[in-house]
């Protein structure tokens, strides 16, 4: 049996169904009491003393606040601009209590082939950024995506190239890494990589990824339904040290963002203990 108490649910799970309250209120009505927060939804409804007061009332801990990052512009302007963003995401992840921010690189600017430049921009912004987020006691989580949205959503698209710009940059805990199994699975050193991240893991995300995916960021599968063999990441994973949450991250337009919230999260626990 999994601890129940290491179970979280990323909010974008039910983000077309539930306001934040709504989430936390309803993961907490099925006896789940991880969630990890996006930032718009907190914004709708209420802010950030608002949001902290739900959490609490409902004894909710963040496992991850989404999403900082998106560092890879060509313009100096825009670049100050992001900037002062997440200066302002790392001061609300440390209201909430969250264990990390997930940390998304950004694509290709548009009209750009310049990976150099856009990997440069990134570590840029990291470099300004780590020092206040280790003020604020904040975790930056370098996500790796699926190289088939590195245009679009994330230059940085393996766990080798996070922990490389782990080394470069330097170990703290003010710098973490992403696992998410969806984005990772298909990639032969993924083992060795986990293994090699140690504890700098600071977030682990569970879904599935379905054979006939029809959207290759809004068609995740539940735990169970697709091809990953979660149980078997889990394991190098945690055999790496960590210790925290199986944060529940599933992006469904065709499936589980039709259904009711109270399902989806029903079925969540159930597939805990089966495909986890």
């Amino acid at each position: 049996m999994l601890d129940d108490a290491l179970l979280s649910i990323n909010q974008v799970t039910t983000r077309e169904q539930w306001s934040l309250r709504q989430a936390i209120e309803g993961y907490a009505s099925q006896g789940v009491h991880g969630i990890a927060v996006w930032r718009d939804k907190m914004h709708e409804g209420g802010g950030v003393k608002e949001a902290a007061r739900q959490l609490e009332d409902n004894a909710m801990e963040v496992s991850g606040f989404c999403i900082g990052g998106l560092m890879s512009t060509s313009h100096d302007a825009e670049f100050q601009v992001r900037l002062d963003d997440n200066r302002r995401v790392i001061e609300e992840a440390a209201a909430i209590k969250a264990r990390a921010v997930v940390f998304v690189a950004g694509g290709l600017p548009d009209g750009s082939t310049d990976l150099d430049r856009a990997y440069g921009q990134v570590l840029k912004g990291l470099s300004i950024l780590l020092p206040e987020a280790k003020a604020a006691g904040v975790t930056l989580a370098l996500e790796p995506l699926h190289p088939m949205i590195a245009a679009s959503r994330s230059v940085l698209t393996t766990l080798k190239q996070a922990n490389d710009w782990c080394d470069q940059l330097g170990d703290g805990p003010e710098l973490g890494i992403a696992v998410d199994v969806y984005h990772l699975w298909w990639d032969p050193e993924l083992e060795k990589e986990i293994a090699r991240a140690g504890k700098r893991i600071a977030a682990f995300h569970i879904n599935d990824w379905l054979a006939n995916t029809q959207d290759l960021r809004l068609d995740r599968g539940m735990m169970g339904d697709g091809v990953i063999d979660i149980p078997k990441i889990r394991r190098w994973v945690e055999a790496a040290g960590y210790t925290g949450h199986r944060e529940v991250e599933i992006f469904s337009e065709r499936n589980w963002w039709q259904k009711t919230g109270e399902e989806v999260v029903r079925v969540i626990t159930e597939r805990y203990q089966t495909a986890v």
